[in-house]
């Protein structure tokens, strides 16, 4: 039954594409049916999450070992952080000097070292099971908190986050709660807020007629299924993502060429930072929760290349959104994240990379009473295990949690009324 799902989902999606909705540069997928619900935070906090996929090196960003032997220290030399006897390499000048902005966890252990059942575990704080899907941190916003305003409450800029065993979805909270995702660069001189409307070639009476062939479709594809409630659902999500391209805040937050070029160049003029930019739009303009993710960190070959080259743009970009959302009042309820697969191995290898590690990494999160300047947690000196301040997966989920007011003991509930708990973790109690 699922496979038979999932090829109508893929047909479905594949008319939308050829359809109404062509040239969006957008993939709509079915997050866009959730309601309000009871309980939101107070303050109502909004998240941003930075995910680096492949997995960043500690030992040659924040978590640098430069007494140890040069197999392991690697290339890069050390820097001075504005807060006294914390040291960076050399390639994060931006984020050393602003430290201060943010809270670093140098004592995470993954517990795991894997590609895609990475993007599930660290974005959901479980464990993979393969019996189990849970949600990812932006649908159970989406589920538990809903709609602001027009805008989804939960979007994905990039497609960067691996999806084979479900992470970055809703998971078991449906499909209704998956992230909206958004693959056009903002840097591109073509990007603009006709990014999120309907092409001018298509009218209305157009977009009727092929509204009404796509309800056609759905009846015969309904025909002798077991699950209608689903196909309700999708019915409700592409009505709504129909609308939203003529909704009024979708057009002005995805306007970014009205920020001031000034502004726009501190952010870096490169997709990371404008994704970054769009990021704070986005939050301003009513969403929730915004994954920017970032592809290339999976450094098994000519990792300090590989760093020389990727690490400028995140660290001109992630210390001025921080600024920005200073500046506008919105630090105090914006939580800023940046999470990674997992560590690196402390020995370099004889590619000049370094492989998968899965016992240590590290996290930076700012905002949101998160203590600037706090650096927690201490690896070994081959930076090879947490030896002070160990935390996990599941504990900075139910930190992420904790500072958004999402109750870490809310129940939900599997398709088949099957209730689960929402987390197991423990806050980070030096950052609460």
């Amino acid at each position: 039954m699922m496979n038979l799902f999932s090829d109508r989902l893929t047909n479905r999606r594949d008319f939308l594409k050829v359809g109404a909705l062509t040239g969006l540069g957008l993939s709509l997928p079915t997050l866009l049916a959730s309601k309000a619900r009871a309980g939101a935070a107070r303050p109502d906090v909004n998240c941003i999450l930075i995910w680096t996929v492949g997995g960043t090196s500690h030992h040659d960003t924040f978590d640098p070992k430069p007494n140890a032997s040069v197999n392991i220290r690697g290339e890069f030399g050390v820097i001075d952080t504005a807060v006294p006897g914390v040291k960076f390499t050399e390639v994060a000048p931006h984020m050393a000097r602003e430290l201060k902005r943010f809270a670093l966890l140098r004592g995470w252990n993954p517990r795991n070292g894997s590609h895609g059942t990475a993007d599930y575990e660290v974005m959901s704080g479980h464990r993979f099971n393969p019996n189990l899907v849970y949600p990812t941190f932006g649908s159970v916003v989406s589920y538990h908190k809903g709609f602001k305003n027009r805008l989804p409450p939960f979007i994905q800029l990039g497609k960067d986050v691996n999806t084979i065993f479900g992470g970055g979805t809703a998971g078991y909270l449906g499909i209704v709660h998956n992230p909206f995702e958004i693959v056009n660069d903002p840097n591109s001189a073509t990007f603009s807020a006709g990014d999120v409307q309907s092409p001018p070639e298509i009218d209305a009476k157009r977009g009727v007629r092929r509204r009404d062939m796509l309800g056609r479709i759905d009846a015969l594809q309904r025909q002798g299924d077991r699950q209608p409630e689903l196909f309700t659902a999708l019915d409700k999500d592409y009505q709504a993502a129909l609308d939203l391209v003529t909704a009024p805040e979708a057009k002005r937050a995805f306007e970014i060429g009205v920020e001031d070029p000034r502004l726009r160049d501190r952010y870096g003029r490169t997709r990371f930072g404008q994704n970054c930019l769009l990021a704070r739009r986005l939050i301003e303009g009513g969403v929730r929760f915004v994954t920017v993710s970032d592809p290339g960190w999976d450094t098994h070959t000519d990792n300090f290349k590989g760093l020389k080259n990727r690490m400028p743009a995140v660290d001109q970009a992630i210390p001025e959104l921080l600024r920005d959302l200073e500046d506008r009042g919105l630090l105090d309820t914006t939580l800023v994240l940046w999470l990674t697969d997992f560590g690196r191995t402390p020995q370099v290898n004889s590619a000049s990379g370094r492989d998968h590690w899965a016992s240590a990494g590290f996290a930076i999160m700012a905002g949101a009473g998160i203590p600037g300047g706090a650096v927690l947690g201490r690896t070994d000196a081959e930076g090879s295990q947490a030896v002070e301040a160990e935390y996990f997966s599941d504990d900075i989920a139910a930190t992420v949690y904790t500072k958004l007011g999402i109750p870490l003991d809310l129940v939900t509930s599997t398709a088949d009324g099957r209730p689960i708990r929402l987390n197991e973790g423990r806050p980070i109690r030096e950052w609460l």
